[in-house]
C-alpha cells in the first residue's frame, strides 16, 4: 500500500461537512445518507440544544438561515430583535416545536429544489443513520459532532457536555475506541467532554500563533489530551501557496490535522482549481478534510493514490 504523509501513513479521511451539504440542505438525514453513499469516511453534525435539552444537528443559534421558520405563522411572535437583526433563537424552542420545522438551503448559489422536504434531525437520528449506513456498506463510518457555542447554552442552564454524554451512553458510543469524535472551538469545554466521555477529541483552531515558539507551545499543550487539531485551511498555506509548516509541526507532537472547509463552488485561493487544492492537501499529509462535496474529494483521493 502506498505511504501517505499523514500521521499514520494511511490515506486522508474525507469528512462530509454538515453532510453532503453541496448537494442537499446542510444537516439533513438525506444529506448524511448521500455522503455515506458517496464514500465519506466521517459524517459531521454541528450540535445545538432545544430549550428542553435535546441535541439537534444545526449550525446556527438562529433558525431563519437554514429552516423554514420565517414562513411559520404559528411562530411569528417568537422572533426577537438582537443587535438590530430579527430572528428566531434555538434556545427559545422545545424539541417538539423544532421537530415541526423543515430544512432549507442556506447558500444562495446552491439549488433550492429540496427546500422544505427534510426534518431538522435530532442527534440521536444521525447516530442511528450512521449505524445503519455502516452496516449496509460493511465499513466503519465515524460521526464527528461539533459542540456549537457552548457558552450560550450554559448561560441558559443547559449543559451540552452532559447531554452529549447521555446520548452517546444510550447508543453505546462512549470511550476512546468509539467511532464518535468530538470537536469544539472552546477548548475548556472540549477538555471537559474528553474527561466526561472519553472519546477522541479534536481542537478546532480559528487562528494559530505566528510565532513558531508560541505555536509549538500551543500544540504541545493540546497533545497532552487531544488527538488532533482542526484548523481552517487558510492556516496551511500562505497567499503564494507555500505551506506554513503547521501540519508537520502538529504531526511532530503526535497530533492529527483535520482542515476545514473544501468546497467545489467557492474560490480555492491560493489555488486555481478545487482539484488542485485537494491534491495539495493530500500531498501535505492532512489526516482528514472537511468537504461539502464528498464525492469530489473521494475521487480526488483515489486519483492521488494512483500517483504515489
Amino acid at each position: 500500500m502506498p505511504h501517505w504523509n499523514t500521521l499514520n501513513g494511511l490515506p486522508s479521511r474525507i469528512i462530509a461537512h454538515r453532510g453532503a451539504s453541496g448537494y442537499r440542505p446542510e444537516h439533513t438525514l438525506d444529506g448524511y445518507a448521500l455522503a455515506a453513499v458517496q464514500g465519506a469516511d466521517v459524517l459531521e453534525p454541528d450540535l445545538v440544544m432545544s430549550r428542553d435539552g435535546v441535541l439537534f444537528a444545526r449550525h446556527d443559534l438562529v433558525l431563519s438561515r437554514s429552516t423554514d421558520i420565517s414562513t411559520r405563522t404559528e411562530f411569528a411572535a417568537r422572533a426577537r430583535v438582537t443587535a438590530g437583526v430579527r430572528d428566531w433563537w434555538i434556545g427559545d424552542f422545545d424539541a417538539a416545536e423544532l421537530d415541526t420545522l423543515r430544512a432549507i438551503q442556506p447558500f444562495p448559489e446552491r439549488g433550492r429544489q429540496y427546500d422544505g422536504r427534510f426534518v431538522v434531525p435530532r442527534f440521536s437520528m444521525v447516530l442511528d443513520l450512521a449505524k445503519k449506513a455502516a452496516a449496509e456498506q460493511g465499513r466503519e463510518i465515524a460521526i464527528y459532532p461539533e459542540l456549537k457555542d457552548p457558552g450560550y447554552f450554559l448561560a441558559l442552564g443547559l449543559d451540552p457536555v452532559a447531554a452529549l454524554h447521555a446520548e452517546l451512553e444510550s447508543h453505546g458510543l462512549l470511550g476512546p475506541a468509539s467511532p464518535v469524535w468530538i470537536q469544539c472551538f472552546d477548548h475548556a469545554v472540549l477538555r471537559a467532554a474528553k474527561q466526561c466521555c472519553g472519546n477522541p477529541c479534536f481542537a478546532l483552531l480559528e487562528t494559530v500563533p505566528a510565532d513558531l515558539r508560541e505555536r509549538d507551545a500551543l500544540l504541545r499543550g493540546l497533545a497532552a489530551w487531544a488527538q488532533g487539531v482542526a484548523p481552517g485551511k487558510y492556516q496551511l498555506w500562505d497567499n503564494a501557496g507555500k505551506h506554513t509548516g503547521l501540519v508537520a509541526a502538529a504531526h511532530a507532537h503526535g497530533l492529527q490535522v483535520h482542515a476545514w472547509t473544501f468546497r467545489d463552488d467557492h474560490p480555492p485561493a491560493p489555488f486555481a482549481l478545487a482539484r488542485a487544492e485537494l491534491e495539495a492537501a493530500f500531498a501535505l499529509g492532512l489526516d482528514a478534510l472537511f468537504c461539502d462535496f464528498p464525492d469530489t474529494a473521494v475521487a480526488a483521493r483515489a486519483a492521488f493514490a494512483e500517483s504515489l
